[in-house]
């Protein structure tokens, strides 16, 4: 039987994909306009909405890449987001599987106590007391070791660890593995498409963080992430004429628009490039359950 659509149908499919195409356009013509000022000479794209560079030049971002201070900061960017996602995601990893234990001693207050933690919390105040007693203000693993366990991520987990096949733990028991072995050789591997998921969200929070580095590291500038400095760059004009200065060149057609603009979309380059990338995975979590073999 085919089924033939109504107009009434039709005429609702088209006011679907008019909205959609109305929110594309809402979030890729600014996104566009970005891109393109930053690659453009700003005499020539003052006041247009630009869906292509107007008088293209590379000068913006060779001012960035020539500045020790912006360089060294992605690196910070950079080495934060990886070694924090890492150790976030084994770390959490690593929880969720303990809280799956129904034989572990006291294992339901534990659960309670990491789910109480997700409504309060000790405030801003204790909480930088904690990490300055600690020894963490001032250092890089600041913005890592507070970050190594996520309760919401751990959650997260849990959940789509208890939804794996109860068969594969008991053959694995019958054959003598241990709970390592369960974790690293069983339950790591099929919880991919969960890791992948949490990896993303921790990593897009790594590198977009620069209120951490207000509070602990605002006086070590040797310490500032790609964020942190274009959030300075943003509150005052002088920070442009010191980039000229490092970067010890003179870009007399460049402005502090096309420095910031520049900037911006170097922060969101890693970004765009991690979602294909970790696509795969998603898409892979969607079909497990759905192939029976």
């Amino acid at each position: 039987m085919v089924y033939k659509q109504s107009w009434g149908d039709r005429l609702f499919d088209l006011l679907i994909y008019l909205f959609m195409f109305a929110v594309f356009l809402a979030m890729v013509v600014p996104f566009l306009h970005i891109i393109n000022y930053s690659l453009s000479l700003p005499a020539k794209a003052d006041g247009q909405l630009l869906l292509v560079p107007r008088g293209f030049t590379l000068d913006a971002y060779k001012l960035v890449f020539t500045n020790e201070s912006i360089v060294h900061s992605i690196f910070i960017s950079v080495a934060r987001t990886v070694t924090g996602t890492a150790l976030m995601v084994f770390v959490t990893s690593m929880g969720a599987y303990a809280i799956t234990r129904d034989d572990v001693a006291g294992i339901k207050f534990f659960r309670k106590f990491f789910v109480f933690t997700l409504y309060f919390s000790g405030g801003i105040i204790p909480v930088y007391m904690l990490n300055r007693a600690l020894g963490l203000t001032g250092s890089f693993w600041v913005y890592i070791l507070p970050g190594a366990v996520s309760v919401f991520n751990m959650i997260l987990i849990k959940t789509y660890i208890e939804s794996l096949p109860k068969e594969l733990e008991e053959s694995a028991r019958i054959d003598g593995a241990n709970d390592m072995y369960l974790f690293f050789r069983i339950v790591f591997p099929l919880s991919m498409p969960v890791l992948a998921a949490v990896s993303l969200f921790s990593g897009i929070g790594q590198w977009n963080a620069f209120v951490d580095t207000q509070f602990y590291n605002a006086m070590n500038p040797e310490l500032f992430p790609l964020q942190y400095v274009l959030y300075n760059s943003l509150q005052s004009i002088t920070s442009f004429e010191m980039y000229m200065q490092e970067s010890q060149q003179v870009v007399v057609h460049l402005t502090p628009q096309s420095l910031k603009l520049a900037m911006t979309v170097l922060t969101v380059i890693p970004i765009m490039i991690a979602y294909p990338f970790l696509q795969k995975f998603f898409i892979k979590g969607l079909l497990i359950g759905s192939i029976k073999g």
